[in-house]
């Protein structure tokens, strides 16, 4: 008896080198961009700063939380893997529609852990370029002093994320970029991270 075996080869997304801030980085194309990081880190001016530079669609990934989980955030009570989950299913899903729509799109989800991201990529089906908002948590917590967010009371959770947060490393499709630059520098340096979607943006 004669046992066949069918193997399922995934096609390996291209690299390309690019220099972002001083260091050169391999990156694989992407479509879809997500801003990642802490509270407080400004994932979502940075996001609509990128989003205005290329074009894109912008999915603002707070708003896809669940009633639920917005409860618990206004209540300062942290957030569970069941809870993110579906959470993430929808943000991969969101992003991966816009970019249907339009050949891009930009959006914001924390993305805290490891496993978060695999699943982001996983759920969109394509890779996912994430621009990691990278600070000391003393100046993220003064900068949450100053602020007010609707799922978010003060600085209270900002120990839990920084408990919940694992870096991204230099096997993910990631740039890393620290929050000490200003707001146009950041998204100039994220759009420079992906030079196939600036080609995009001139053929608009």
């Amino acid at each position: 008896m004669h046992v066949r075996y069918a193997f399922i080869v995934f096609p390996v997304a291209p690299t390309c080198r690019v220099r972002i801030g001083g260091a050169v980085v391999s990156l694989a194309p992407a479509r879809l961009i997500v801003v990642m990081g802490v509270a407080g880190t400004g994932k979502s001016v940075v996001g609509q700063a990128v989003a205005r530079r290329l074009h894109a669609p912008f999915i603002e990934g707070d708003d896809l939380h669940p009633v639920a989980n917005k409860d618990k955030m206004r209540a300062g009570i942290p957030l569970e893997d069941e809870d993110r989950w579906p959470w993430l299913h929808a943000v991969a899903h969101s992003l991966h529609d816009a970019a249907e729509r339009k050949g891009v799109a930009v959006g914001t989800c924390s993305s805290l852990r490891r496993s978060y991201r695999d699943l982001l990529v996983q759920e969109a089906g394509e890779p996912i370029l994430f621009a990691f908002l990278d600070g000391d948590a003393a100046l993220i917590a003064a900068r949450m002093a100053a602020r007010t967010h609707e799922y978010w009371p003060g600085a209270s959770l900002l120990d839990s994320q920084f408990a919940t947060l694992e870096r991204p490393t230099a096997d993910e499709n990631v740039v890393v970029l620290p929050i000490t630059l200003g707001i146009e520098q950041l998204a100039e340096r994220v759009v420079k991270a992906a030079p196939h979607l600036r080609s995009f943006r001139r053929k608009q």
